[in-house]
């Protein structure tokens, strides 16, 4: 199925970020199974629903219909994603990279990060993204290093105590 070309605008779907962890890649894969098996179930009810005629004020119709085109619109944007993939290969622990888990210390706290794509960001878990500023500023560093970072024109030194 092509999807028709429509001029872009501000408020377009953004880019997505390739970068993903393993563990990310099996989920859309398991996801993009799962709905995949669900078409021909949604694709049956369509056709069902039209033999019922006058489509116009069949409203589960254009229900069945709608739930269809949403499965279609998931699958080619999983896939999309899917193929444009990259799965990050850690291969280093002296230097912070995508896919390191570095523990810093800022104002005397000790905090961990993983640094991750940014489809995978949880701050709250600890789970940033390598262009957030942080993530950004602590790649290519290595243990010992203070690297300076400023958010909300607040500037903090950020020492590097660990990296997995």
């Amino acid at each position: 199925m092509q999807l028709p070309y429509r001029k872009p605008t501000k408020f377009s779907v953004m880019q997505l970020d390739p970068i993903m962890s393993q563990e990310k890649f099996d989920e859309l894969s398991r996801k993009l199974a799962k709905l995949k098996a669900d078409r021909p179930k949604a694709a049956a009810d369509v056709s069902r629903l039209a033999e019922l005629g006058d489509f116009s004020e069949n409203v589960e119709y254009q229900l069945a219909k709608g739930r269809l085109r949403k499965i279609n619109e998931n699958i080619l944007i999983i896939e999309t994603h899917i193929n444009q993939a990259t799965v990050i290969q850690k291969t280093n622990t002296e230097v912070v990279e995508i896919g390191s888990i570095v523990t810093v210390e800022v104002d005397g706290k000790e905090k961990t990060y993983e640094i991750l794509g940014s489809s995978e960001t949880n701050p709250t878990k600890g789970i940033i993204s390598h262009t957030s500023p942080i993530g950004a500023a602590l790649i290519g560093h290595r243990v010992g290093d203070v690297v300076s970072i400023e958010i909300a024109k607040n500037k903090k030194g950020y020492l590097i105590k660990n990296i997995k």
